[in-house]
């Protein structure tokens, strides 16, 4: 069956596409596809000078600066990245930045001094003096950023249940690593790092991401994003929590975080919501209003998602990964809901993770049909009351005004529900969904109405939209 309705909304919320260490010119490549798909803004990885290499470098050096002042690592340079925004702009699609701001490059290897860029790095700039002048974002290439003065003292973290030694230690993979070198919040500092997003701001970046946001003191948050970078632009922290309200860590990082700051968050306690209720077979009421007891963020605060880079891609996480079926559950939950601004995971196969047929798990998952018709959805139900009007253990349904239905199944067999009325039609069309309509009289025969319901698979979903 086709459907034939339209679903345009020209009020949509930005939902970001995280293309997760993708080259800038793959970006500029698939820029009309990826407005055409539905997505309002693509989030890049960090736009900075970080190691690169003819034989490549893992995904992980790019959260590893050496330099803010030129755009050169492996995924391109600064004029690759121009390149990239012009497509995007075109398209109307808003620029989101990672950004790192906690530490600089672990180089013990190679040097003991803390210098950022290093001497090789400044040399190397005098000697393509031209090259490096066309990729300069801001500062003098002649002088390093950083000195060993804007460094914290030398000690790794052990307890990270401790919010200073999280804020103050260096992030490190054993005593014996001598970690990443953790920044200071000084004057220098912070006038660097403003001065950085400024020029960012002004290459048409509208949106960051604090990378490692619970390693910074609330201190040096406030003092970087402060009024004037703000002014217009999209900023969310990544501050990753084992859950909500009374877990250790929400206490301990998230909650002073959204006090302190008037800044949005990736909405871990959601995750672990829908983790719960997917993965580990828990009450599908659990996603009944999740905010009002402490288990989502505020919705107006909240990037929500089914995967981030972390947790595919770092072993301590990866008992966090959902499966391909609850994954896409959890999906029509999020673009289903009302509040939040939803982030779309797709990478180039950084983790190895395969899909049930072989294929690499999140490689180009952005393109995936039923992924960008739910968008569609999320798009054309924006501001729309979210009311619940059924549930069990494992079955949930919810409307948008007189928009639309959700209809989600988690459970190991199939489950039939009544739709309100018979002004629906299915917008995902999954695979073995069946849409049923009778006609019902009343006991004296004197009126008949139309009944209409919809048979859903196990660990299956619908997506419907007024027909009226």
């Amino acid at each position: 069956m086709t459907t034939s309705f339209s679903i345009h909304s020209p009020k949509a919320t930005n939902v970001i596409l995280h293309a997760f260490d993708w080259p800038y010119s793959r970006i500029t490549e698939n820029a009309e596809a990826i407005a055409n798909a539905g997505f309002k803004a693509v989030l890049v990885s960090p736009p900075l000078k970080s190691l690169k290499s003819k034989n490549g470098t893992p995904w992980w050096q790019r959260y590893q600066p050496q330099d803010y002042r030129v755009i050169d690592n492996q995924l391109g340079n600064t004029t690759e990245f121009k390149k990239m925004t012009a497509a995007l702009n075109e398209h109307e699609i808003l620029i989101y930045a990672d950004i790192v701001f906690n530490h600089m490059a672990n180089e013990s290897d190679q040097r003991d001094d803390l210098d950022y860029p290093n001497s090789q790095i400044i040399q190397d700039y005098k000697n393509k003096n031209d090259y490096s002048a066309s990729i300069r974002l801001f500062g003098d290439l002649s002088q390093p950023l950083f000195t060993e003065q804007d460094f914290v003292q030398a000690f790794p973290i052990q307890n990270w249940k401790d919010p200073w030694q999280v804020q103050h230690g260096r992030i490190s993979g054993s005593n014996e690593d001598p970690g990443l070198p953790t920044l200071k919040c000084n004057e220098n500092v912070v006038k660097a790092q403003k001065s950085y997003l400024k020029a960012l701001r002004h290459l048409g970046i509208s949106g960051f991401r604090i990378d490692a946001a619970k390693h910074m003191t609330l201190e040096h948050i406030q003092q970087v994003w402060d009024a004037e970078i703000a002014q217009g632009t999209h900023i969310f922290g990544e501050i990753i929590t084992d859950g909500g309200a009374s877990k250790e860590e929400y206490e301990l990082f998230l909650k002073p975080y959204l006090k302190s700051t008037t800044l949005g968050a990736y909405d871990f306690p959601l995750f672990h919501s829908l983790f719960k209720v997917f993965e580990k077979d828990e009450s599908v009421s659990g996603l009944i209003n999740p905010y009002s007891v402490g288990q989502a963020l505020a919705v107006d605060r909240a990037i929500t998602f089914a995967t981030t880079h972390d947790i595919p891609n770092n072993d301590v996480f990866l008992d966090q990964v959902m499966s391909e079926h609850n994954e896409r559950l959890a999906y029509c939950y999020l673009f289903g809901r009302d509040g939040g601004v939803p982030l779309v995971y797709s990478d180039l196969d950084t983790s190895g993770i395969a899909r049930e047929d072989g294929s690499p798990r999140w490689y180009d998952s952005w393109k995936d049909p039923i992924l960008i018709k739910m968008i569609q959805f999320h798009n054309y139900a924006h501001g729309q009351t979210m009311q619940y009007l059924e549930h069990s253990a494992n079955h949930l349904m919810f409307s948008r005004g007189d928009k639309g239905l959700v209809v989600i199944n988690k459970g190991l067999s199939e489950k039939t529900v009544q739709l309100p009325n018979e002004h629906f039609a299915d917008l995902l069309e999954m695979e073995g969904v069946r849409v049923t309509k009778q006609v019902k009289t009343t006991d004296n025969g004197s009126k008949k109405e139309m009944l209409t319901k919809v048979t859903l698979p196990a660990k299956s979903c619908a997506m419907f939209v007024t027909t009226l």
